[in-house]
């Protein structure tokens, strides 16, 4: 298996840097990040305010999500807005809507949030708008609440376009030829939806020399173990798989444990999101050939430039949405310092001096 070339990285989804291929929770066209702006004078004036925010995440565990309440909380304190509380929910919707009331009673100018679930988490969000809450979403909105009426904004990356780069890894990986297995997010999330049809439509549409013989949901919330369950039993129905792409780094963990205790060391896995596990893997020539990575970090300071949006009244766009990052072995360390803003860690760099020699599976 050769590395991806790489001028065929910056081919890899087809389009110019910066285009992005999916559509809002509303349909909404996206905006890029270099369109949000604030004035000298309007950041003066948010700091005077002496706003406070929360952040209610849906789980806090994993290094996508520590990303974003770092990029949260680095932009906060340059508006001068002070965070007073960061919740995790463990992916459990009675918790969040739990964590979503102590917040509110605790009187922020700000929240915030991905809703765990978008029906079960609507009227907690709905009670926090009617309080006069300035609310801005990342990737999830809730039911019935519609932008610049009921929230600021959402922020996502573009989920479409990196189920797209992951596509695109997999059949590059496997030289345009074998099957390939599905695990994806089996619950009503907007953003693991589009990188589910994105990998089904790339290899419909780009890939015919890929079949697709297995497709399986994971709930949660212990992703890993519930994926690698799922892969086993499509490793065991289907022992001559070329690939398995998972729809985000910590079910990919578990399609990784799979393949080691099936004894499939040519298994070719892609996946959503840079992990440090994930990212190890990839910079080793292990059994994840690539992914297309969010950019949390930059995700979380442009969810904090909206909510200062909201304590103005400026006019926002309704989506904001940063590219697809396809990510190899030869592009993981900077894709690394892209995605977390600081250096890759030694053990990331180590591994990626490393020079893999294997073999794409075949059936």
């Amino acid at each position: 298996m050769s590395p991806i070339r790489p001028a065929y990285a910056q081919l890899l989804l087809g389009l110019s840097a910066g285009d992005v291929l999916g559509t809002g929770p509303h349909g909404e066209a996206p905006t890029p990040p270099l369109a949000l702006e604030l004035t000298r004078e309007e950041l003066q004036q948010v700091r005077a305010m002496g706003a406070t925010a929360g952040i209610v995440m849906h789980y806090g565990g994993n290094d996508w999500s520590q990303a974003q309440v770092a990029g949260l909380e680095t932009q906060f304190a340059e508006l001068g807005i002070r965070v007073i509380a960061v919740t995790d929910a463990g992916f459990d919707a009675a918790r969040q809507v739990a964590d979503i009331e102590r917040v509110v009673a605790q009187a922020p100018d700000v929240i915030v949030s991905i809703p765990t679930d978008p029906a079960a988490t609507a009227a907690a969000y709905q009670a926090a708008a009617a309080q006069g809450v300035k609310l801005v979403f990342m990737d999830n909105v809730p039911d019935g609440m519609r932008p610049g009426e009921d929230y600021v904004s959402v922020v996502s990356a573009d989920n479409f376009g990196n189920g797209v780069a992951s596509a695109h890894l997999m059949a590059q990986a496997l030289d345009g030829s074998g099957t390939v297995g599905l695990v994806y997010h089996d619950a009503d999330f907007f953003v693991t939806h589009q990188r589910y049809a994105a990998v089904r439509q790339t290899i419909a549409e780009s890939h015919p020399g890929l079949e697709i013989v297995a497709e399986r949901g994971v709930r949660g919330p212990d992703f890993a173990a519930e994926a690698q369950r799922v892969a086993s039993a499509m490793l065991e129905r289907h022992p001559g798989l070329s690939g398995i792409w998972a729809v985000w780094d910590v079910p990919a963990e578990g399609v990784i444990a799979a393949a080691r205790t099936a004894g499939r060391s040519d298994l070719c896995i892609t996946t959503v999101d840079l992990g440090l596990n994930v990212a190890l893997e990839i910079a080793r020539g292990g059994l994840v050939f690539g992914t297309g990575a969010q950019r949390p970090f930059d995700q979380g300071v442009n969810e904090a430039e909206l909510a200062a949006y909201g304590l103005l009244g400026k006019e926002p766009p309704a989506y904001v949405t940063l590219p697809a990052l396809p990510v190899s072995k030869v592009s993981v360390l900077e894709a690394w310092e892209s995605v977390y803003h600081k250096p890759p860690p030694p053990e990331l760099v180590e591994a990626a001096s490393s020079v893999p020699e294997r073999t794409p599976a075949r059936n």
